[in-house]
């Protein structure tokens, strides 16, 4: 039986519950303070780089391996690399919900702004 909670359905109870997690005392993360921030931002790198994999793989771009990943894979990378953009902005601030709702909100006005209707 496993000691995980598994985490809420809601986005941002689960971001929490990830930060938490890697946040806890982990025998496997000896990296701390400044150095593990710096470690958790460019973790951010890694998982770009597993979506331009998974992209590469798809078309078939590679020609010693053809096509060895689908769009399924490329979404789920998609996916890794928003969970672990969260979880970093988590770590820079208690309230990531706050900071990034505001800022969805400038990008969208700047982006959408006001349309002639």
């Amino acid at each position: 039986m496993s000691d995980h909670v598994v985490p809420s359905p809601d986005l941002w109870k689960s971001v929490d519950a990830l930060w938490a997690w890697l946040e806890a005392d982990q025998p496997d993360q000896p990296v701390g303070g400044r150095e593990g921030l710096l470690l958790r931002m460019l973790k951010l790198s890694e998982e770009v780089g597993e979506v331009s994999e998974a992209v590469i793989g798809a078309m078939g771009q590679n020609p010693r391996k053809g096509v060895s990943h689908s769009w399924e894979d490329v979404q789920g990378e998609l996916c890794d690399v928003v969970i672990t953009a969260l979880v970093a902005l988590r770590t820079l601030t208690p309230d990531p919900r706050e900071v990034f709702h505001g800022h969805l909100s400038r990008v969208t006005e700047r982006s959408l702004g006001h349309r002639p209707g």
